[in-house]
């Protein structure tokens, strides 16, 4: 998986930055002949994009696989390790309530895929 940040410049995208180049190319070297790339595009914002809510998803499959739990519980866990579950009192009540990816800042769910990459170090598990 490739994500990276283009910018437009002079009515053409170009790399906003080296690393983003090289992570492209290593992602395009990758790929074998015939293989097919599914793509998507969108304009940066302040909003978790598709991509970063794809990525956290697809890190939390992998992790949940490897570690032998529900993809709803690793998901669980990794909203938790994220900061992004709440103790609220309902009815005189405490439950545990978390944010969804689909509501959370791009500074949010950036906290959920390092919540991923830290589970998934710990573990010995290769993410994508």
């Amino acid at each position: 998986m490739f994500i990276g940040t283009l910018v437009k410049k002079d009515s053409k995208l170009g790399y906003s930055n080296k690393k983003d180049k090289l992570l492209y190319n290593l992602f395009v070297d990758k790929i074998k002949e015939g293989e097919e790339v599914e793509i998507f595009v969108c304009i940066k914002g302040h909003k978790a994009n598709v991509a970063q809510i794809s990525k956290v998803h697809a890190s939390i499959r992998v992790i949940a696989m490897e570690l032998g739990y529900s993809f709803e519980d690793m998901k669980l866990l990794v909203k938790q390790r994220a900061g992004l579950c709440f103790e609220v009192e309902d009815d005189d009540k405490r439950k545990v309530v978390c944010k969804s990816f689909a509501d959370c800042s791009s500074h949010e769910i950036s906290l959920a895929i390092q919540a991923c990459n830290e589970l998934a170090e710990r573990n010995n598990i290769i993410l994508g």
